[in-house]
């Protein structure tokens, strides 16, 4: 049995996984990572990655509070990562808007591929998202891969991406039972804004003599 199909076997309480003779630790992000985390990212999916629809919701935003991780090896390296963001899906019958999260990118350093990280930061991401009280997560990627973790395209068909998206990769995953029923319309930003997105805007003071 391969490590990705072990995850829940190989996870003990303080977050260790155990990967053949190697060992990492899926911790929270923090703000030192962000060089290390854009240079794997660089790495494990090219350039091409800025061009992205999902991007367009997570330009200028902040992850999902306490939702983005980092996978690291014993020595302390950036492994892998993945990030949560507030969206809202659309509305729903009665026009209240949905809220839910956007995963991605998830993303695995190519040398430390094939010991179960990406799967192990899928059970982590979506169980602590669950904690948290969110209903519904949505991602973009190939279910071949993301179907193991419950995702499929039935709650997306009335969604849309800002911007192109094939149908078949465009997946759901309900934390809560019916939070995406009649769910329509397109996929907005909703989460904290960056403070490198916000502009300083000129304040002009007139005094009288």
């Amino acid at each position: 049995m391969s490590a990705a199909e072990n995850i829940e076997q190989n996870l003990v309480p303080d977050g260790l996984y155990f990967a053949g003779a190697g060992a990492y630790t899926i911790v929270n992000e923090v703000a030192q990572d962000e060089k290390a985390r854009e240079d794997l990212l660089d790495r494990a999916m090219g350039e091409g990655r800025r061009r992205k629809s999902s991007e367009k919701l997570r330009r200028g935003r902040l992850p999902s509070e306490g939702l983005a991780f980092s996978a690291r090896g014993a020595g302390g390296a950036l492994l892998g990562t993945v990030r949560l963001w507030d969206i809202q899906a659309g509305h729903d019958a009665s026009g209240k808007g949905v809220r839910a999260l956007l995963l991605g990118p998830l993303a695995v350093d190519p040398a430390s591929k094939d010991l179960g990280i990406g799967s192990a930061l899928m059970h982590h991401a979506i169980r602590q998202a669950a904690r948290l009280g969110h209903g519904a997560i949505i991602l973009v990627g190939d279910p071949e891969y993301y179907e193991r973790f419950g995702f499929n395209g039935a709650k997306t068909a009335g969604l849309a991406m800002p911007g192109p998206v094939e149908r078949r990769r465009f997946l759901a995953l309900e934390l809560k039972p019916g939070h995406l029923d009649g769910a329509k319309g397109l996929l907005t930003s909703k989460g904290r804004r960056s403070s490198r997105a916000m502009r300083i805007i000129p304040v002009s003071l007139r005094f009288s003599a």
